[in-house]
């Protein structure tokens, strides 16, 4: 292509272009924001609003990570804090979902990686909706914050699950929505939900229509996707890899599940992640009643003396664990009973979902 004179750009400084010219919607956050870009997108779209979105994720309803519409008259934009590319962009509003420190190997510190959220709330030219307990880090006149079952400037209240699908109502903008259904299963979602929810709303969504587009949300490929649901087993598989998204997921299983057996299949995803959130990791893993530990997935860094699956294995307090290689994870769950199995991880553990689906399919039969 830059043979034929084309120049090649970072998608960042694309999505820095685009969003220049319409209004915009960003969302950021160490976790979440792929699952709230994803949901407000759709609650556009079933609201009547025309968007474009650029998503991290690939949308189960719309089988892309893309959504076109020529008569667009706003864009849904998941911005990303890695190597700081969200202050490329040029938001009207923006959502912030979390603000855990992550990817300190480029940030160095904690606090630099709160400046850089800062910096990105202060290019917004209207509302901000952050997460409860994030305002205080954020330089700009019009932060509203969102929170699950405490009263806030939005929130949801009387959240339950029946028939495997969670319910709640809805305070937001001035306005009380009662008896929503979540097509999406996990209760950390409903909070996302709050959040797509509220902007939604303040972009013309009508009560209505956004009850009819989250009754029909699918969800987003790997964020809490239930691969197989037979009489015997069930698979979750999830691109969780913080401390923070394991957490989540694996509560929401037990939720989702109750009274069953949890086995998790964990790849960690960059050496420095592990090191520097090993006790996270370790604390989150142990809600799980079995845990099934791969080696550590490089990505684009070298490996760190010291800093592997078995370090972490040993901090796990469980007595059910165990370290396999990848190329040994058929035949370790072929010598297995499953009943809830949860795979986890941002590496290439998504490879093995196929194989696991078609065991766990002819086990049915």
């Amino acid at each position: 292509w830059q043979d034929r004179g084309a120049r090649i750009v970072k998608r960042a400084e694309l999505l820095g272009l685009i969003t220049m010219d319409r209004r915009t919607v960003a969302v950021a956050g160490t976790h979440g924001k792929t699952t709230v870009s994803t949901m407000l997108a759709h609650l556009l779209r079933e609201g009547g609003v025309r968007c474009n979105a650029f998503l991290g994720g690939v949308s189960v309803n719309y089988r892309s990570n893309i959504l076109l519409d020529n008569d667009a008259v706003v864009n849904v934009v998941e911005a990303d804090e890695y190597d700081r590319s969200f202050l490329q962009l040029r938001p009207s509003e923006a959502i912030i979902t979390a603000m855990d420190p992550d990817h300190l190997d480029i940030y160095g510190t904690a606090e630099a990686m709160y400046e850089a959220y800062a910096q990105f709330a202060a290019l917004c030219t209207g509302t901000v909706l952050a997460r409860r307990g994030l305002s205080g880090r954020l330089r700009h006149a019009n932060v509203k914050e969102y929170t699950l079952m405490e009263p806030s400037d939005a929130y949801a209240m009387n959240v339950r699950v029946e028939n495997s699908a969670y319910h709640f109502d809805l305070h937001a903008r001035g306005v009380s929505i009662p008896g929503l259904t979540l097509g999406m299963p996990g209760r950390h979602n409903v909070e996302n939900a709050v959040a797509a929810s509220t902007i939604a709303l303040e972009l013309g969504v009508t009560p209505e229509r956004l009850r009819q587009g989250l009754a029909s949300f699918k969800g987003v490929e790997r964020r809490f996707d239930v691969r197989f649901k037979g009489t015997k087993s069930v698979y979750v598989d999830d691109y969780a890899h913080h401390p923070q998204e394991l957490e989540a997921a694996i509560r929401s299983a037990r939720e989702m599940y109750p009274g069953r057996s949890v086995t998790g299949i964990f790849q960690p995803h960059l050496f420095t992640r592990t090191r520097d959130f090993v006790d996270g990791f370790a604390s989150a893993l142990a809600l799980l009643d079995e845990l099934i530990l791969l080696e550590i997935y490089p990505a684009r860094e070298e490996p760190i003396e010291g800093i592997n699956s078995a370090w972490l294995l040993e901090r796990v307090p469980i007595a059910r664990k165990a370290l396999v290689k990848k190329e040994d994870l058929l035949k370790e769950l072929e010598g297995r009973g499953i009943d809830v199995l949860m795979t986890l991880g941002a590496g290439d553990i998504d490879r093995s979902v196929p194989a696991i689906v078609n065991l766990l399919n002819q086990r049915e039969r």
